[in-house]
């Protein structure tokens, strides 16, 4: 996935970039070691086509310093790119970070909404109660006069018989 996102930020770089980048992918495998193993061996068989050793070390150290210059220009493009997607990953973790404690808040408004509607429950819930037991209270009430209205229409039955 990486390499995918590799390829698609490469397209935005000028052919410069490409190269340098390219390069430092290069020089960094195991093909550039054995390259630069046989190149650093196979200097010293110069000495069978006739040049002397002087001759060889100037050239072997000529090239060893210039590609010493270059390996640390592309070691320095590289620490450029990933110190620019380091920024790019800390700027999205900072957007992250800011949306996550707007989640967090939000869900305390809602914690506090749902606390606030278990409390009109139990509001309504006790209201409902109370008027249970006043109809309770009314009912027991309205059976006792009628006991009693009961009680008064058999006492006058039994005066009239």
């Amino acid at each position: 996935m990486e390499n995918n996102h590799e390829k698609k930020s490469q397209k935005e770089h000028s052919y410069l970039e490409k190269l340098a980048i390219n390069a430092t992918h290069q020089i960094g495998s195991l093909t550039s070691l054995i390259i630069h193993s046989i190149f650093f061996v196979g200097i010293f068989f110069l000495q069978w086509f006739g040049y002397n050793f002087d001759q060889i070390m100037l050239l072997l150290t000529t090239v060893v310093s210039l590609e010493a210059i270059y390996l640390a220009i592309f070691i320095q493009m590289t620490v450029n790119r990933q110190s620019h997607k380091l920024t790019k990953v800390s700027e999205e973790m900072e957007d992250i970070s800011d949306d996550v404690e707007e989640i967090s808040k939000d869900i305390d408004e809602i914690s506090e909404d749902v606390e606030d509607i278990e409390e009109e429950i139990g509001k309504g819930d006790e209201k409902l109660i109370l008027k249970h037991q006043y109809s309770q209270e009314r009912i027991h009430h309205i059976e006792a006069i009628l006991k009693e209205l009961l009680g008064e229409v058999r006492e006058l039955k039994d005066k009239h018989k």
